[in-house]
């Protein structure tokens, strides 16, 4: 993959904190002023769960890099300051997790995120 914005973005470092084995090198793409913006079953898009800050984002991903779990980016398009990817997860009883997320950037960095997920039940 390896593609690289003008401004210093990596896919293929977003691949790598993606599919790593704890938050900080996924941590590490947001901007200090980030916004995450969740969507699901439990967060509809009238009243989304949003993380205000990389403080906030750090703690639910560190919650979710907790968990027994692998985490595989499918597919990744970097397009200017706009990121889209696909990232499918899988608990080891074969429950999985699908997420669809559009990016924003600002100087190479992640400045605002929103995902939608769905997940076996």
């Amino acid at each position: 993959m390896g593609t690289t914005t003008g401004r210093g973005f990596d896919a293929e470092a977003l691949r790598r904190g993606i599919e790593g084995n704890s938050a900080d090198p996924l941590v590490s793409l947001y901007a200090q002023d980030a916004r995450v913006r969740i969507i699901d079953r439990y967060d509809q898009p009238s009243r989304p769960k949003v993380l205000q800050g990389r403080q906030q984002i750090a703690e639910m991903l560190d919650d979710v890099y907790s968990r027994d779990m692998t985490h595989r980016m499918e597919r990744c398009v970097v397009q200017g300051d706009n990121v889209a990817f696909t990232e499918e997860c899988t608990y080891p009883d074969g429950v999985r997790v699908l997420a669809e997320s559009m990016l924003s950037l600002r100087d190479g960095e992640i400045v605002e995120q929103t995902t939608i997920q769905a997940w076996d039940e």
